[in-house]
């Protein structure tokens, strides 16, 4: 995610977190082993702090963790999107069609001390039934959102109501142009993979700009825009 939209806002590390967690257990175990117990006692020539050449010990570890679990400035960058906002979307089916339209709002708030930032997003647009004719249909969809330290990446996860599966997505920020570009894979059917790139650029403080991109055939098309604006 960045930033979803009304048919994939797409979406963003359930890996990551899923790594940072087993790292903090990782940390809090060897803090504990560092710990003597009343049964054993440390011997005096024994070394607190002995390790295999090139590896880090116990204390080193966890000073690592513990650097690394701090905010920086690419969260600060990720805070400028918190708030509540409207959008309004255009989504080409075909290349030569004219686009469908589309209205929503969403609401990104920070989590875990601003390490995190959920989106979650509510629309309404028109989609074919199964009888063919087009029908109201309410779009929701979620996204965690952060910046990974070990990586040196943002990260987004996306799901919505209209597939149960979670896209993962890696980006990165573009000073000049005040840009984040991420990148993912989606598997919308079985065996089919397509390649998607997300560009969302802020304009100011109380507007950003979504553009999504598949790749189809190996040429990449632009098939959603949305413009976000925030509610005051």
């Amino acid at each position: 995610m960045l930033d979803p939209a009304p048919d994939a806002e797409k979406n963003r590390g359930m890996t990551t977190l899923k790594t940072t967690v087993a790292g903090i257990l990782a940390g809090l175990s060897a803090a504990l082993l560092a710990i003597p117990t009343f049964a054993q006692e440390p011997k005096a020539n024994e070394s607190a702090a002995s390790s295999p050449a090139g590896q880090m010990n116990d204390a080193e570890m966890m000073k690592q963790m513990m650097a690394l679990s701090k905010l920086n400035e690419n969260h600060k960058l990720l805070a400028q999107l918190a708030g509540n906002w409207k959008y309004d979307v255009k989504m080409w089916m075909a290349p030569d069609a004219p686009p469908m339209m589309s209205k929503g709002t969403a609401v990104r708030k920070p989590i875990m001390d601003g390490r995190y930032f959920v989106l979650n997003v509510t629309g309404n647009m028109e989609m074919p039934a199964a009888d063919g004719k087009m029908k109201n249909f309410e779009f929701k969809g979620m996204s965690i959102e952060g910046y990974d330290n070990v990586q040196k990446k943002f990260i987004g996860t996306w799901c919505d109501n209209m597939g149960t599966g979670v896209m993962l997505s890696t980006g990165t920020y573009d000073p000049p142009t005040k840009s984040f570009t991420y990148n993912s894979e989606m598997e919308v059917m079985p065996g089919m993979k397509t390649k998607a790139r997300e560009v969302l650029k802020i304009v100011d403080a109380d507007h950003h700009n979504f553009e999504w991109y598949e790749d189809r055939g190996g040429q990449e098309v632009k098939t959603m825009e949305i413009n976000y604006t925030r509610q005051k």
